[in-house]
């Protein structure tokens, strides 16, 4: 019977998981839409939204400590539950990184022009990560996980590459100074969005295991 209700409070966990990874890819799709259709409605609404994400953080925070003390778990279900601590974590801050998008954009500075649709495309790739990190999670899947890992190769030659853009663009005409700043600063946390979804695979990875990556450091 105590096994019963520990497994569906851990559904329940699935679920809250799910939730909050919907609620960041939802925020980073809405802040790079704000940004390339200058919808400054949007990108206030996601610059304010950023506590649906920070309350859905402490409800799995509460849940997590609840089947800590109550289950007292060993093995592979303690793993689970404190590397959805860790996970959470990661998930706030891809929170804080699309609100923080959202709020370059609602300054006005950035419109199209060069790098945008390079921007685009990264953004794509971020989410991708993001959702493919929260789903290797759910399913417990070492193998999506370890992808993950391995594409945050991609946002980063997607950032390398808009930097290069920025650069030329500032070579060009130095009056693009405050335009080339956001729109680095846009990649700078689509790139930290990537490190983030690489850090909940690693957290999967470990939940599978028993085994980190930094342990090997």
């Amino acid at each position: 019977m105590m096994r019963l209700r520990f497994d569906q409070e851990l559904d329940q966990l699935k679920t809250e998981m799910m939730e909050m990874g919907a609620l960041c890819e939802t925020a980073i799709a809405a802040a790079v839409r704000a940004l390339i259709d200058q919808d400054m409605a949007l990108a206030e609404r996601v610059a304010h939204s950023d506590h649906l994400v920070d309350e859905k953080e402490r409800k799995i925070e509460n849940l997590c400590m609840q089947l800590i003390l109550r289950q007292q778990p060993v093995a592979r279900d303690l793993r689970k539950i404190s590397s959805a601590l860790k996970i959470i974590t990661d998930m706030e801050r891809i929170g804080d990184q699309a609100a923080d998008i959202a709020e370059i954009t609602h300054t006005g500075r950035v419109g199209p022009g060069a790098a945008m649709d390079s921007v685009a495309e990264m953004a794509r790739a971020a989410i991708s990560m993001v959702n493919s990190s929260i789903d290797a999670y759910v399913r417990q899947d070492v193998e999506l996980a370890r992808a993950v890992i391995e594409a945050d190769d991609v946002v980063d030659d997607h950032f390398d590459y808009i930097r290069s853009e920025i650069v030329k663009l500032i070579g060009r005409d130095m009056t693009h100074g405050e335009y080339a700043v956001d729109i680095l600063m846009i990649a700078k946390y689509l790139e930290r969005i990537g490190d983030h979804a690489t850090n909940i695979a690693e957290w999967v990875e470990f939940s599978v295991t028993g085994s980190h990556r930094s342990e090997g450091l």
